[in-house]
């Protein structure tokens, strides 16, 4: 038996090498590419950038055209002027009368605009400006959701794969098990009461290797749909005994630093400040603005009228200075009303994003605080329960335990292999959380992360 045992290890870790296990930061790097979450988070990178182009565009100059063409009607009648003109002398008391009636008009227009001052705008390119943070800011929150979810990802297929791993031995045994508990019976050496037991033991296994064959599956085409990677197999580097890494330091700096750092945080306070910047625009839209502008236009207008035929040709050239002092902004109170709450709410939304992210901190720092002694009580629990099952089985031999208490060991050393691999994975997921609420979760937090992993399953670590 142990020679078979030794063959078999010896095959599985041929296989091992021949076949190198894909680990986090090979998953990441092609979800980073494929995952719809790096296009939004691409997206809105852009959108801060279209932004501070808008912002900047406010203060530039304004160029238009404007041009017109149609049919007009136009009469005009000058009474009791005065007419002067060489070898005419002056007369006193003219009249001036033209019309045209559907005539053929075109004009044209060109005009130069350049804001100097205006209050309006700079409210706008403020709030522009504020507008492009909160698009960096959700651009970074993406990509940290992204990093967290395809670790999230690798990291339930790993749990899947080593929960039916170790179904899958356990199953094997209590088949062991049967097949004594039958031959004993057979020679008088036990109860038929042990074969039902293993039976029921065997069935009930057989149903949860199923469903963890079936999680197995759904995870795993998770991971390959969101990286891309149709082609990517198990075995998944897995985590070793050694998952843990310093604190940044004591719960209160840890705090500190997450309440300065945390981009949700820093989007929240963006938020307040867009919208105090939309108070500022709709109280500027009142005051009075200052523009430098030049206007050159032309109106020709030709027909028939009362007097025959008659045309009419006007040119203008202007270039100064705009002021402009609105009086009645009608319904702009009101507005100005809806903004201010609009800030008040933003602010709540702050206070209560604070309170949330100190909850968020003191739980995945007393988790990883507390994680050394955990994962060793974890370890020494498996430990136990490896021995128990080793003393069940001699115990069983010589008739001191019965078929029973070998299942309950058997299934006992399964949980607690279980519960093992799982506390490891919640510590380095743990880790990455607490990077992402320093505001600092990025490639290089999953590096040290990967180093974490180990080729190939840990199960010889954890016992037969």
């Amino acid at each position: 038996m142990r020679t078979a045992k030794t063959l078999l290890a010896a095959v599985a870790l041929m296989a091992s090498l021949s076949t190198p296990a894909a680990d986090l930061l090979e998953v990441w790097r092609a979800a980073s590419q494929n995952d719809p979450e790096a296009a939004m988070a691409q997206a809105q990178k852009a959108t801060a950038d279209a932004r501070r182009i808008q912002a900047k565009a406010l203060w530039r100059p304004g160029l238009e055209v404007l041009g017109s063409a149609g049919r007009m009607n136009a009469s005009s009648a000058v009474n009791g002027a005065s007419f002067a003109a060489p070898g005419f002398g002056q007369s006193n008391g003219v009249s001036f009368a033209t019309s045209v009636s559907n005539g053929n008009t075109t004009s044209w227009g060109l005009g130069l605009r350049q804001p100097l001052i205006s209050g309006e705008l700079s409210a706008r390119s403020d709030q522009l400006l504020q507008g492009a943070g909160a698009a960096e800011w959700q651009s970074q929150i993406t990509r940290q959701a992204l990093i967290l979810n395809t670790s999230q990802r690798y990291f339930d297929v790993v749990l899947c794969a080593q929960r039916l791993n170790l179904l899958r031995r356990q199953q094997h045994a209590v088949m062991r098990s049967l097949t004594e508990a039958e031959d004993r019976f057979k020679l008088g050496d036990a109860p038929v009461t042990d074969i039902h037991e293993a039976q029921a033991r065997a069935k009930a296994l057989k149903a949860q290797v199923i469903d963890a064959d079936n999680a197995l599956q759904l995870a795993m085409s998770a991971l390959q749909e969101a990286s891309g990677l149709p082609s990517l197999s198990l075995p998944l580097a897995q985590p070793a005994a050694d998952v843990l890494s310093p604190l940044p330091g004591n719960e209160e700096e840890v705090r500190v630093l997450a309440l300065r750092n945390y981009p949700a945080l820093e989007l929240l306070q963006t938020r307040v400040a867009v919208a105090e910047a939309e108070v500022r625009g709709l109280g500027a839209g009142a005051s009075a603005s200052l523009d430098l502008v030049a206007q050159a236009t032309r109106q020709h207008l030709t027909g028939s009228g009362d007097f025959g035929p008659a045309s009419n040709d006007s040119r203008q050239q202007m270039i100064g200075l705009q002021f402009r002092m609105p009086i009645d902004t009608g319904g702009r109170n009101a507005r100005q009303r809806e903004a201010l709450l609009a800030v008040d709410q933003a602010r709540a939304a702050l206070e209560q994003g604070r309170l949330q992210v100190g909850q968020q901190i003191r739980s995945v720092w007393l988790a990883l605080d507390k994680a050394q002694e955990r994962l060793q009580a974890l370890a020494a629990a498996l430990s136990a329960a490896n021995s128990r099952l080793d003393a069940t089985r001699l115990g069983r031999s010589v008739g001191d335990r019965t078929t029973l208490d070998l299942l309950n060991a058997e299934n006992d050393r399964t949980a607690a292999a279980l519960l093992l691999i799982q506390g490891r994975v919640e510590v380095l997921q743990n880790s990455l959380r607490l990077d992402a609420l320093l505001g600092r979760l990025d490639e290089s937090s999953l590096a040290r992360i990967n180093a974490k992993l180990v080729q190939g399953p840990d199960l010889q670590q954890m016992g037969e």
